[in-house]
């Protein structure tokens, strides 16, 4: 398999997680990529008509993209075992996936208009707005944290790559300062040895 990627990307991380927790890590080649709002990288829109990363070839040629499809089609491989199959467990990873992926959506949002758009172009209460998601996305991981204990799972691996952006690109938030119950949660979900093996450079 062929996986377009960023090391930044906390999408692609996400995948990268889900290989590692499954052992599927081996099988996977990353092969970098570009992505941008404006200048696309022609070679991941070859593949993928949106020009967005993480994109997958399988070992069929099929071409799969984003992140929750790659990781729904990784967990088929692996055994089924990071998308609970029914219950109130499911939908609980799976809405605390779509937390996860929005935060990043909103921080990636602000990372574009900080460093993509132009100065002058630049729009505050954008930025403002996005900046919201984030506040407002973390204290409802806080509410959830305590009950996350020995868990792995779609919801709680998005999580993980999350706030590990959040500390890439946003540490001024300070976020364990007011969040204590995800920060003692995240500092333990770290170090697993999915996350060390993916964690950004720098």
């Amino acid at each position: 398999m062929k996986l377009f990627y960023s090391v930044t990307s906390p999408f692609v991380r996400k995948c990268l997680v889900v290989a590692h927790e499954l052992g599927l890590a081996a099988r996977i080649e990353p092969v970098p990529a570009a992505p941008h709002p404006v200048n696309r990288d022609a070679i991941v829109v070859a593949q993928n008509p949106l020009g967005k990363i993480p994109t997958l070839i399988t070992d069929e040629g099929a071409v799969l993209y984003d992140s929750r499809v790659i990781c729904e089609y990784l967990d088929s491989l692996g055994g089924g075992r990071l998308f609970p199959r029914d219950g109130g467990a499911r939908w609980s990873a799976l809405t605390h996936q779509s937390l996860g992926d929005g935060i990043m959506d909103a921080a990636i949002l602000i990372r574009y208009e900080t460093f993509a758009r132009p100065e002058p172009l630049r729009w505050p209460e954008w930025i403002a707005g996005q900046t919201e998601k984030l506040t407002a996305g973390l204290s409802e991981i806080e509410r959830h944290a305590g009950g996350f204990a020995e868990r792995v799972d779609i919801g709680t691996i998005t999580l993980g790559c999350t706030l590990g952006y959040l500390d890439m690109r946003f540490g001024h938030l300070g976020w364990r300062e007011r969040h204590p119950a995800t920060a003692a949660w995240f500092s333990a979900f770290a170090a697993r040895p999915s996350m060390v093996a993916t964690r950004p450079p720098g």
